[in-house]
């Protein structure tokens, strides 16, 4: 039994021997590279990281397009009553009265003589005041009154308003005439006039109306391509009308900015007014 045992032992002892030192040493080698693997799922996001330092000023942006125009705010108190104007020319010689008739007056003849000349000439001074400097024109109803300051069509109406008028409404033949010469005169090509677009439905088209509200019949003055109840517009900013030098009317956008004529009527009370009486025309806004 030991015999084989140690033939064993032996023939083991014989190959460590006779093996290299590499082997003997029960070490295990590298092998070669293998292939390379597919590549794996991707895997769960990460948390999220600490704040890094701000980057540097990125480049500024083109321009971007206007926007839309605003709503017309509400009107503003009335402001502070500005300070006395300067004294105005000195109107022109009144006319020579007639002579008087004789009388027991008295020592009122004088007076009397002299009141007359007072009057002729406050009138004289009145009439040049109205139609020299502030270049007003009137009919036998309404003095009209072109403003030149450029507004949209709401302002414009305030700025009536406030003046003891309205935007001017010519209703006939001979007041659309008037204020188209008055344009003329002064070297205009266009103003606003107190017409505009109550509604715009497909039915009815665009009815017009007076600032006072009233609606006006087929009127002459429009352009011979543009009819009162047109369904045309192109947009409902379109609604207002501006009166040309010519005497035509034509549709023009209520945002447009231009001058105007208001329109202050000699007796009675005037549409839209505010409290109980009326301010001068030639007051300022």
């Amino acid at each position: 039994m030991m015999g084989p045992l140690k033939l064993l032992v032996f023939a083991a002892l014989f190959r460590c021997v006779s093996a290299s030192a590499e082997v003997c040493t029960n070490s295990l080698l590298p092998g070669a590279k293998g292939d390379q693997g597919e590549t794996g799922e991707e895997g769960d996001q990460g948390k999220l990281g600490k704040n890094g330092r701000p980057g540097l000023p990125g480049v500024p942006g083109e321009k971007g397009t206007t926007g839309d125009i605003g709503h017309v705010g509400k009107m503003g108190p009335i402001g502070d009553r500005g300070d006395q104007g300067d004294r105005g020319l000195e109107g022109p010689t009144g006319f020579k009265g007639k002579p008087g008739t004789a009388c027991d007056c008295g020592r009122y003849r004088k007076v009397v003589a002299q009141l007359d000349i007072s009057i002729g000439k406050l009138r004289n001074s009145v009439n040049f005041l109205k139609n020299v400097i502030f270049g007003l024109k009137e009919t036998e109803e309404s003095y009209y009154l072109l403003v030149k300051e450029s507004k949209r069509y709401q302002e414009a109406s305030v700025n009536c308003g406030l003046r003891g008028g309205s935007l001017a409404m010519p209703k006939t033949n001979h007041t659309n005439q008037l204020m188209a010469e008055y344009v003329s005169q002064a070297g205009l090509a266009r103003v606003f006039i107190g017409v505009q677009a109550q509604s715009r439905d497909s039915a009815e088209g665009s009815s017009y109306v007076y600032a006072d509200f009233s609606r006006p019949a087929t009127f002459p003055a429009w352009n011979p391509e543009v009819e009162l109840n047109s369904s045309a517009l192109s947009s409902s900013n379109s609604s207002c009308v501006e009166l040309l030098s010519t005497g035509a009317w034509a549709h023009v956008k209520c945002e447009a900015a231009m001058f105007f004529i208001c329109e202050f009527p000699k007796s009675g009370r005037r549409g839209g007014g505010t409290g109980g009486g009326r301010m001068s025309p030639l007051s300022s806004s």
